[in-house]
């Protein structure tokens, strides 16, 4: 953790004597202090959450997951017994050690049903690799929820559970969000149901190390462990994302938190309904920003796109021409500023479209049609795309 040590610094005002004139005046030098200006606009007091943490409370839910522990990983600290260990018999009598699926471990997040029909939406780090997901409302009452689907890549999850009148979420638009705008997360962070934090936009489209999928909104909401999968709302009460990490040299909230726009998770829950999983176009390359130095090489107009750096053999891009060197300028129609936002337009293109692509090759820029192939659902953080 980094620590700043600020000197305090002493500023030294002096006074100026400014002479109108010369004649002596005869009249009493005004002993008042001058009267400042009121402020043109009403100074604005901040925000009041208590209505939006009493009516969007019930919606968001607590997850905890149990998964089958490996005879090899301890539980909470305790080793595996051998057998032949003399104190197997007595932890054998008290349950343990009979099999080496005896031991169990849990863990805590967060949840926010989307609809009456009982479907949540989560991370998919918080139900990965879960024997049972369990859901617990604000009422108290428990649920042993479906996983509809998991999406590694987009970090979304999509959960259902058996209940009527559910109180549910109003989703958002993400793309409305302000830098500076106040917003509000509700999880369950430490196990501490229903606590409710509040910041501002810190910025948006952030793009993280090997998750180019999601154009996260990066907030200074005080998320910690236990708040992944829990609502970002607006001041209208309205879902605009899913808290789903924090920058954290210590493990806990210093500041610095990410969310996946809901627009994004809304697209990820609509393809798992659909298809089972989330298809996603492939253009098969590898691919990186553009730097100052790499736009003067190429003579680029300005320092934008998305660089080419390699391709996969056989892949779409190298059946449509495309080579390395290449810079990706346009995808679609749009403009493409960076790797990121190209790796998003590919993603979120159905597999098998043909889409145009404006490169700069060779000092001029050129089209070319792409069919796209589609992605490997099991394969890791995108390296390419």
């Amino acid at each position: 953790m980094v620590s700043l040590r600020l000197s305090g610094m002493l500023l030294l005002l002096g006074s100026l004597t400014f002479i109108a004139g010369c004649e002596r005046s005869t009249e009493a030098v005004p002993t008042e202090k001058p009267v400042l200006e009121k402020p043109s606009a009403p100074l604005v007091g901040l925000p009041n959450f208590t209505a939006l943490a009493k009516k969007e409370g019930p919606a968001v839910v607590n997850i905890s997951i149990s998964k089958q522990a490996s005879p090899d990983i301890p539980f909470h600290g305790i080793p595996r017994l051998d057998p032949d260990d003399p104190f197997y018999q007595f932890f054998k009598r008290f349950g343990f050690g009979d099999s080496p699926h005896i031991f169990r471990t849990q863990s805590l997040g967060s949840g926010f049903i989307i609809d009456q029909d009982g479907y949540i939406l989560t991370n998919s780090h918080v139900v990965e690799g879960a024997d049972e997901v369990s859901v617990v409302l604000l009422d108290k009452r428990e649920f042993k929820a479906q996983v509809i689907g998991t999406d590694k890549r987009s970090d979304v999850a999509l959960l259902k559970i058996s209940a009527k009148n559910l109180p549910f979420v109003t989703i958002g638009d993400p793309t409305k969000l302000e830098v500076g705008e106040w917003v509000v997360a509700i999880g369950t962070p430490f196990g501490f149901s229903n606590s409710v934090t509040q910041g501002i936009v810190s910025a948006k489209g952030r793009a993280l190390p090997g998750q180019n999928l999601s154009p996260f909104i990066q907030t200074d909401v005080a998320v910690n462990p236990g708040n992944s999968g829990g609502p970002l709302f607006n001041l209208n009460g309205e879902v605009v994302g899913i808290n789903a990490q924090i920058y954290s040299q210590s493990g806990g909230y210093m500041g610095i938190s990410f969310a996946i726009p809901i627009d994004v998770a809304i697209k990820v829950k609509n393809e798992l309904l659909k298809h089972g999983k989330v298809r996603r176009g492939k253009l098969g390359v590898s691919i990186q920003d553009v730097s100052p130095e790499l736009a003067a090489a190429f003579g680029l107009p300005k320092v934008a796109g998305a660089l080419i750096s390699s391709l996969e053999n056989g892949g779409p891009a190298e059946q449509a021409g495309l080579a390395p060197g290449d810079v990706v300028l346009q995808f679609s129609g749009k403009a493409i500023e960076n790797s990121a936002e190209l790796a998003r337009a590919i993603g979120e293109t159905a597999p098998g479209a043909s889409v145009p692509l404006r490169v700069w090759r060779d000092g001029s820029s050129r089209e070319i049609v792409v069919t796209l192939g589609e992605v490997d659902a099991v394969s890791p953080a995108l390296k390419s795309t």
